[in-house]
This record gives structure tokens, sequence and C-alpha cells, in this order.
């Protein structure tokens, strides 16, 4: 019972860690490192395409010190968070060779196919026609 308890212990501690280290956009979306070249978005419910992509480039910008020209690629599509559990996230990076994903040409995205991807500014775009709707 006692390890049972110091288990329990320790995984609400590693989760308020990792709570911490969440960068929250400002329209309230998470963005959490999944390591050292992806990062996550998990929005609050399931989230509309303009909440990763603009999440994505907010966290680009602010906290990676991305260009606003600079691209960032999906590197996972809509799936189960692997930081926070969630139903749904989205994995980017700015590094689409190191993260294993092969870069797509052309300027059209349609949802979150691997490899997809946009400027920071056309990311920030969606924050501002978010706000719109």
């Amino acid at each position: 019972m006692k390890n049972l308890l110091c288990a329990a212990g320790l995984a609400c501690l590693s989760s308020i860690a990792a709570a911490a280290d969440a960068f929250t956009t400002n329209r309230g979306v998470r963005v959490l490192p999944v390591n050292d070249t992806v990062y996550e978005v998990v929005p609050r419910g399931s989230g509309g395409t303009w909440d990763y992509w603009c999440a994505a480039a907010e966290y680009a910008r602010r906290e990676l010190g991305a260009g606003w020209t600079d691209r960032f690629y999906v590197v996972r599509g809509r799936d189960v968070s692997v930081t926070t559990g969630r139903r749904s996230s989205v994995q980017f990076t700015l590094y689409p060779e190191r993260s294993g994903v092969e870069p797509k040409t052309g300027w059209l995205s349609l949802g979150f196919r691997p490899g997809e991807s946009m400027s920071v500014q056309q990311g920030y775009g969606y924050c501002v026609e978010a706000a719109a709707l």
C-alpha cells in the first residue's frame, strides 16, 4: 500500500511539472514539447483547424524564435496527445528532416498530413481569422 501511495504521489508531481512546462497561447491552447525538435498542440476541446495552426505558429515564433517566413511542418496528424493523454492533438516541427518527416510541396493544406506546412506568418493569419469567427 505504501508503494502504491508513493507511485501515485510521483505521478501527480510529474503531471504538475509537465503542466508547468506548457506554453499557453493567447487563445488558451496549450503547446508542449515532445522532444528537442517536436512540439504538440493540445486544444481545450476538439479544436478547430485554425486553433492548431495558430497555436503552432505562435509557439514557433514566441518560444522557438522562428522568423515570420520560417515554415513549420506537421509531424503527426490528429491523435491522442503523448504529453497529456487528451483525445485530440497535432504534432509540429520546424525541422522536418531531423524529425523524420518528408516535407510536402504545394500551397494547399487540407488538414494535418505529415509533411504539410505553412509559414509562421500564414499560421498567425489563422489567429486573426479565428477571432473573427
